[in-house]
């Protein structure tokens, strides 16, 4: 059974901010003579990697909603600045868009079950993919999208 990860992210103000900042990151990495992986480091190691490997996505969380997934490709065991030991998430670096979905901030990942995964958007088709992010956002909280 698959699993997904939601997890905050942290200092992006958007879905276009959050795919400049992977894009940096996968450049330097690839400068740095690295394997040309996006990764994204955090502390623990999921206990349900078999499951979150079996088709599992990270759901980002901007700015109060739930807004974009990725796939998770694997996982890798690295040592943090300090020394500790940390997991490296392998991601796709193919952003999806989805529904959106309000979740409460948190610290650190949590596991999704995939019944309470938000569907994906095909942004063609999205009634709000023409509007500029902040305005699709204000129309949804009056009700109006």
């Amino acid at each position: 059974m698959t699993a997904h990860l939601v997890k905050m992210a942290v200092g992006i103000d958007s879905l276009d901010h959050l795919r400049e900042v992977q894009a940096e990151r996968l450049r330097r990495a690839r400068e740095a003579g690295g394997q040309g992986e996006l990764r994204h480091f955090t502390r623990n190691t999921p206990r349900r990697a078999e499951q979150v490997l079996d088709g599992g996505s990270m759901f980002w969380i901007i700015k109060g909603y739930i807004r974009v997934r990725q796939r998770i490709l694997g996982f890798d065991e690295v040592a943090g600045r300090d020394g500790r030991r940390r997991c490296a998430l392998i991601l796709d670096p193919a952003l999806v868009r989805t529904e959106l979905v309000p979740h409460r901030p948190m610290q650190g990942w949590r596991y999704m079950e995939p019944a309470a995964a938000p569907g994906d958007v095909n942004s063609e088709a999205a009634a709000d993919a023409t509007l500029p992010e902040r305005i699709a956002a204000e129309l949804r909280s009056l009700g109006l999208l």
